[in-house]
């Protein structure tokens, strides 16, 4: 008897991780390592919908987060609140700030505030959430980190993370936060437009607070742009805690330039170290025509292969242990998609699931030798960045939350949703519930 404890014991942990697991989405796409798979098996085929929140005080850009028996949601008002995941009403609610009026702006197409942007992020063994608002203090705009108490939403941290040398004003904090080595991870681009003098920029702040740590895309002098955005997904973190990102166009369009870091797919340490980086042999030309990859998040998939979808409408899988630099693909995909892929992919069992702007596409992924294969595209048309819960791959487009079958795209069930705010909203799964974001509200279904 005295045997089987050991498996026993290590049975009943690996039950636990998952239970713990599929009543948390701590982070974009619920992972470190964004694959948006929840694996815990509960079934929303048959489900209904068990409450839809108050209207809140502003527009929802992020993505609902989920720990223990509540759900939290972040507005350009903002406002941080904690709904009840029983019965959707706050818990509490806190506006930490007074939002940048739209008009304060050189560009833009957020309105009539801009606000907290991004998608949060949990610290779970810290009972705390972070969100990074962005308000207008004195007359000045200005980015401030926030860490919230669970509980209660008082402030537990208050520090300004305005990137060193930046003009706030030309900075959209729009990349979804992150926790890598007790640091807080933040992106930022520019407005939608590229308007002003604005750099893609990678900061990690330490969760107490203090000096972060930073770098700068398109830093040499003369260059600017090269936006940190991925359509609102998050930096992912890989079993190393290194930091992968990709980055939008920058300001060298001339052949034969050196590289500049932008139109990218970029490793780093989580002392934000530049370690290796991808770009296309015409890297120059998707600046010119911004063409970039900078839109969507790359995929760090199992089997050490990376795969990065962008504005061309072509895929690129690389090798994670060595990027290759310029053209260092090992297989690419012309006709990925027709449009633009915008937003964070979700992946498992071999194939991704990008967020096109004609549909959700599915591609399957090869290792031996590397290949990307398109299985199909959803004649939904929805767009919206996926997940994968409950055996089905869950998409919102327009005013609809659609489950398609992962084998065809075909939808297996859909549901009615009020008019999103813009076309990133991505769904989440915790706590027993399937939630999805419109507009000013929140949506939750149970099975």
């Amino acid at each position: 008897m005295r045997s089987q404890v050991g498996p026993i014991r290590w049975a009943a942990i690996a039950l636990l991780a998952l239970l713990l697991s599929s009543c948390n989405w701590t982070v974009y796409h619920g992972f470190l390592g964004g694959s948006g798979a929840d694996l815990s098996g509960t079934s929303f085929t048959s489900a209904h919908r068990s409450w839809v929140s108050p209207k809140l005080s502003g527009e929802l850009y992020g993505e609902p987060l989920v720990y223990g028996s509540q759900v939290f949601v972040a507005t350009e008002s903002d406002a941080v609140v904690a709904l009840s995941a029983s019965t959707g009403r706050p818990n509490w609610s806190k506006t930490l700030a007074t939002p940048v009026p739209a008009s304060d702006l050189p560009c833009g197409n957020i309105n009539p505030t801009v606000g907290i942007t991004s998608t949060p992020v949990i610290d779970g063994n810290r009972q705390e959430i972070f969100v990074v608002a962005e308000e207008l203090s004195g007359g000045a705009v200005q980015h401030h980190l926030f860490g919230l108490d669970l509980s209660t939403g008082a402030v537990l941290v208050d520090q300004n993370v305005d990137p060193p040398g930046s003009d706030p004003k030309a900075q959209l904090q729009r990349v979804a936060l992150t926790l890598d080595a007790g640091q807080v991870v933040i992106g930022y681009g520019g407005n939608s437009g590229d308007c002003s003098d604005y750099h893609g920029w990678l900061l990690a702040v330490p969760e107490l607070g203090g000096a972060p740590k930073t770098f700068e895309v398109d830093a040499a002098k003369g260059l600017d742009q090269g936006a940190i955005w991925m359509g609102g997904a998050a930096p992912v973190v890989d079993a190393q805690g290194h930091l992968w990102i990709s980055t939008g166009n920058g300001s060298t369009v001339t052949p034969g330039a050196p590289y500049d870091d932008s139109d990218g797919v970029l490793e780093l340490s989580s002392s934000l170290t530049l370690m290796q980086y991808f770009a296309p042999s015409n890297w120059t030309h998707d600046n010119l025509t911004d063409a970039d990859l900078g839109s969507s998040s790359p995929a760090i998939l199992p089997d050490g292969l990376v795969f990065q979808g962008g504005k061309s409408g072509t895929g690129y899988l690389m090798n994670q242990s060595a990027l290759g630099g310029i053209g260092g693909q090992v297989a690419q995909l012309p006709s990925l998609c027709s449009g633009v892929v915008d937003g964070g992919d979700a992946f498992n069992n071999g194939v991704v699931y990008a967020p096109c702007s004609g549909g959700i596409v599915a591609v399957a992924v090869g290792t031996a030798p590397p290949s990307l294969t398109l299985l199909w595209q959803t004649s939904t048309r929805s767009s919206g960045p996926p997940i994968i819960a409950g055996g089905l791959v869950w998409t919102i487009g327009g005013s609809t939350l659609y489950g398609l079958d992962p084998s065809t795209g075909v939808p297996s069930v859909q549901f009615t949703l009020a008019a999103e705010a813009n076309h990133f909203p991505t769904p989440s799964v915790g706590d027993g519930l399937l939630l999805a974001p419109v507009a000013q509200k929140v949506y939750a279904f149970a099975p």
